[in-house]
C-alpha cells in the first residue's frame, strides 16, 4: 500500500475539494508513491512528532493540522518540515475537509463522544447541532464534556436547561451565531473570545470551551481504528510525543 492510496481512502469521507478556500490540506511534503507499513497519526506535526516517526520506523504521519499553511520562506535544520524531508518521510494533512464531514469527521466524532444524537451540520456552516438525551444543566454537560474529552480544564456559563446542543471544533467560536440562528441551548467550541462570550450571554445561550487540542484530539483514535480496518497490513500509530503543553493550577 502506498500514501496514495491511503489518501485515496480518506477521499471517501473527507474529499479535499471540500476543504476551506484558505487551507492546506493532502499530501503536503514527501511522494504520494511511497509505500507505507508504519504510519503515526497526530493532530499536529511537530519536530517531536516527526523524530517519533523516525524511532519507530514510520514512512507516513497523517495529522489534522497543516505542516505548511502559511508560504515558507525557509526551510532550515530543526524544523519539523526539514526533518520530514531529511528522513523521507511524507506527511498527509486532513483539516477542514475533516472538520466539514458530515460522514466522519472532527465534528461529527465530537458530537458523537459527548452522547450528541440526530446530528447534522447547519448548510455552509462548522456548527454541528444535535440534542442531548435529556435535558440538563450547563454544568451537569460541562462535567461530561471534561470526563469524556479527558480536558484538564474547562471554561463554561450557566444555562438551567440544555438540550438542543452546536458543536464547532478548534477555533469554531464565530459558529456561535449559528447557534443562536437554529436555537440551541449551548454551543461548544476549542477557543472563545471576550466579546463572543458577552454576545451569548446577552443572547441567552450557555457556553462550553474546552480548549483546541482537546476539542480536536478526539478524532485521532477513531480515524487510527478506521484506517486500520480498511488496510490492516499498515500499523498506525497515534504520537506519543506530548503536543498539549497547556497546565492548570
Amino acid at each position: 500500500m502506498t500514501v496514495q492510496d491511503i489518501l485515496n481512502f480518506t477521499e471517501t469521507f473527507a474529499p479535499l475539494n471540500t476543504a476551506a478556500d484558505f487551507d492546506n490540506c493532502g499530501i503536503l511534503v514527501g511522494d504520494e508513491n511511497a509505500v507505507v507499513t508504519k504510519a503515526v497519526v497526530a493532530l499536529d506535526i511537530t519536530t517531536d512528532v516527526v523524530k517519533n516517526a523516525k524511532e519507530i520506523g514510520a514512512q507516513l504521519i497523517i495529522s489534522h493540522h497543516p505542516v505548511i499553511f502559511s508560504p515558507l520562506k525557509k526551510v532550515l535544520n530543526g524544523t519539523a518540515v526539514y526533518e520530514l524531508v531529511k528522513n523521507d518521510i511524507t506527511a498527509l494533512c486532513l483539516h477542514t475537509n475533516l472538520d466539514l464531514s458530515h460522514i466522519f469527521g472532527v465534528n461529527t466524532e465530537l458530537a458523537k463522544s459527548l452522547g450528541i444524537k440526530n446530528g447534522s451540520f447547519a448548510e455552509n456552516t462548522y456548527g454541528y447541532i444535535g440534542n442531548l438525551k435529556e435535558e440538563m444543566t450547563s454544568k451537569e454537560f460541562a462535567q461530561i464534556v471534561k470526563d469524556s474529552l479527558g480536558c484538564k480544564g474547562i471554561k463554561y456559563t450557566d444555562k438551567n436547561s440544555v438540550k438542543k446542543v452546536c458543536v464547532s471544533s478548534g477555533a469554531g467560536a464565530e459558529e456561535l451565531f449559528t447557534a443562536i440562528e437554529n436555537g440551541c441551548d449551548l454551543f461548544l467550541t476549542g477557543e472563545m473570545k471576550h466579546h463572543l462570550y458577552i454576545e451569548a450571554i446577552e443572547k441567552g445561550i450557555g457556553i462550553v470551551e474546552v480548549g483546541h487540542f482537546k476539542s480536536e484530539d478526539v478524532v485521532i483514535n477513531p480515524l487510527i481504528d478506521k484506517l486500520k480496518e480498511k488496510f490492516p497490513n499498515i500499523e498506525f500509530i497515534k504520537t506519543t510525543a506530548v503536543i498539549d503543553n497547556v497546565n492548570y493550577l
